[in-house]
């Protein structure tokens, strides 16, 4: 009863965060493989064969046994849950107080989706760091507490920070990518399927081809975000990281991990915002 009369942006918090949940525990081991892509060391021999996804996938089962494709699913889900509740409630918030007689235009969308993932991502940044410390296997971290002291204590609580820039540069663009084609592509469905029983599964089907376009356009960033948190020390700038995985890999180093990080962007934010606004939806709010 008490929920029922709660502000709607904490119903928007609440929903954003069970959804958050469901997709994080779901594809934690996506993210995993990504960053083991994107940190691997360049020592092969010219004409050795490249390392993929698969290979990686199954050295990590062979290594770390199965449950090793969850590591770092403890700072994933303190990111996730509340990070993408913020989003949700901060996204919705800002919808009602801009857009509440009208749908956002195309270019509206994207300032909407963009500007939402900004505070949710500078909100949750340590946790992003320290979960990209954990899956790329080479810290010996214990727990997720262990880890933000040890950050703080060795290489001060600015480190926590690292990668800020290539993060928003990452997930600002994403975010609007994605709010734009997502809800453009529900504009563009027949009344008679949006309204019809099928709803959630033409919400996922818009969700997965938005998500697509949204996580090639912003790989590059994701892959010197990751250089950037993992070895702060050696990338303090952007542009020292952008610069090393050009000249190590050239122009498609800057796309190492695409197919697993697109697998997971895709159907973890399809999958979020199915959820989210089914929730909605049985709550009576407009998402």
């Amino acid at each position: 009863m008490e929920f029922a009369l709660a502000h709607p942006a904490l119903k928007a918090f609440m929903c954003g965060s069970l959804s958050g949940t469901c997709s994080t525990l779901l594809f934690q081991p996506l993210d995993l493989v990504k960053t083991r892509l994107q940190t691997l060391q360049n020592n092969m021999h010219p004409g050795a064969p490249k390392v993929g996804m698969i290979t990686v996938f199954f050295n990590v089962i062979r290594t770390e046994k199965l449950l090793g494709l969850w590591k770092g699913v403890s700072p994933s889900f303190m990111r996730c849950i509340p990070g993408v509740g913020i989003y949700f409630s901060t996204f919705y918030s800002l919808k009602q107080h801009f857009f509440q007689d009208r749908s956002p235009s195309a270019g509206e969308a994207v300032l909407l989706g963009a500007g939402a993932r900004c505070v949710a991502g500078v909100t949750m940044l340590p946790f992003t760091v320290i979960k990209t410390r954990f899956e790329s296997g080479r810290y010996n971290y214990i727990s997720v507490a262990g880890a933000l002291k040890s950050v703080c204590q060795n290489e001060g609580p600015k480190a926590l920070y690292s990668g800020l820039t290539a993060t928003l540069l990452r997930d600002a663009p994403f975010s609007g990518i994605y709010v734009m084609f997502y809800s453009q592509a529900k504009k563009a469905l027949p009344q008679e399927i949006s309204s019809s029983s099928f709803v959630p599964l033409v919400n996922f089907g818009c969700g997965v081809v938005a998500g697509i376009l949204a996580s090639l356009a912003t790989q590059p960033a994701d892959v010197i975000k990751t250089h950037m948190q993992v070895s702060p020390a050696l990338y303090p700038k952007t542009s020292d990281a952008a610069r090393h995985v050009y000249t190590k890999h050239g122009l498609s180093g800057f796309f190492r991990g695409a197919v697993p990080r697109s697998l997971r962007r895709t159907l973890m934010a399809a999958m979020a915002w199915t959820v989210y606004e089914q929730l909605m939806a049985r709550m009576g709010l407009k998402s």
